[in-house]
């Protein structure tokens, strides 16, 4: 009998240790941190004089308070879902907010900014922040963060916590296609420009001490609506010749950062593909209750964003957004932001979480 109590003892030392090793294996994520563009912009933008900015209704009417923070949405975007749902906090602050708190530094912000791109001509276009220039925000936040957290605390918290970048959308839409402001460059060459561009910034990122990035691939431009109305034709269908252009640029982005993953020591670094996810939205937009998937609700849902997205021009804004996959004329509405993060967080953050 005194074996069989040992026996089992020994077993339950053995499963309290594995548990233990387990835990320990896997730090805990401190903080989430992003930089990119609108579609993960909370409001950096409101003190600028841009174009690329919405922080006026009807912007933000299904969030808390039907605040228009400054979000390029009708409600939460991104990296808000981002945040809930592995359990850091419910939205994430705009690095730049006045309200920013020290609870805010410990849990991660966002330096993003509507309208910038891995190349710094696409920022200045919109009078936006560069990559650049929220890189420079982080390092002062690195400063903030040692002043609240100590040297070695705040150390600890930008090497354990995610990072996530969303860009390369306006270059390829903006900058190349829409302003030609690169045409002495064809698609591929300047397909490879974004790439090293892209892989510089991450570098750079690496240097300041991150370790663990998420970088989320471009989505279907063709089939944005505003794409849709200018080079879509009279029936505004999906413009292939952008489309091919996103995924190029998604096949070399992806083999780049598995080059990265390799090279810099101890970093976790992985490609988010969401060009399927929404092209699967928009290609069948019914299957996921959704009515209407080539225009966005504000306005004619043709044309308007940012600006001519506001009460006073957009009178013929929907009054049902779920039903709408696109909010204005670039970005999508809350369910449809839902729907596309929910499988990230699933399928590709538990490397980095």
């Amino acid at each position: 009998m005194q074996m069989a109590v040992n026996f089992l003892y020994i077993i339950f030392l053995h499963l309290v240790t594995v548990v233990v090793f387990q835990s320990n294996a896997t730090p805990e994520v401190p903080a989430l941190i992003v930089f990119g563009d609108s579609i993960v912009d909370p409001g950096n933008n409101n003190g600028l004089k841009s174009l690329a900015k919405c922080n006026f209704p009807p912007y933000g009417r299904d969030f808390e308070g039907q605040s228009a923070t400054g979000r390029f949405s009708n409600g939460k975007i991104p990296t808000d879902f981002i945040a809930s749902q592995v359990g850091i906090k419910e939205y994430l602050p705009a690095y730049l907010d006045p309200e920013l708190s020290d609870e805010d530094l410990l849990t991660g912000v966002s330096f993003a900014s509507g309208g910038a791109g891995f190349d710094n001509i696409t920022a200045k276009v919109a009078s936006s922040y560069t990559l650049w220039d929220q890189l420079q925000m982080f390092e002062e936040y690195k400063r903030k963060l040692e002043s609240v957290a100590g040297i070695e605390r705040a150390a600890e918290i930008v090497k354990d916590s995610v990072y996530i970048i969303v860009a390369g959308s306006n270059d390829i839409m903006v900058t190349y296609f829409i302003s030609n402001l690169r045409s002495n460059y064809d698609i591929p060459s300047y397909v490879d420009y974004i790439v090293q561009a892209a892989s510089s910034f991450i570098k750079n990122l690496y240097n300041l001490g991150v370790r663990k990035i998420g970088i989320v691939g471009v989505p279907p431009l063709g089939c944005v609506p505003m794409v849709r109305t200018i080079r879509g034709g009279i029936t505004r269908e999906c413009v292939e010749i952008y489309n091919q252009a996103s995924v190029l640029l998604n096949r070399e982005l992806s083999a780049e950062l598995t080059r990265l993953a390799q090279e810099l020591p101890s970093s976790q670094i992985i490609y988010l593909d969401v060009y399927n996810i929404l092209h699967d939205l928009i290609m069948n937009s019914s299957h996921y209750g959704f009515e209407e998937a080539t225009r966005g609700c504000c306005g004619t849902g043709k044309v308007e964003a940012t600006l001519l997205c506001n009460e006073e021009l957009s009178t013929l804004t929907c009054q049902d957004t779920s039903k709408y996959l696109f909010w204005d004329a670039f970005h999508p509405t809350e369910r449809a932001y839902e729907l596309l993060v929910t499988p990230l967080v699933k399928n590709y953050l538990p490397i980095l979480f």
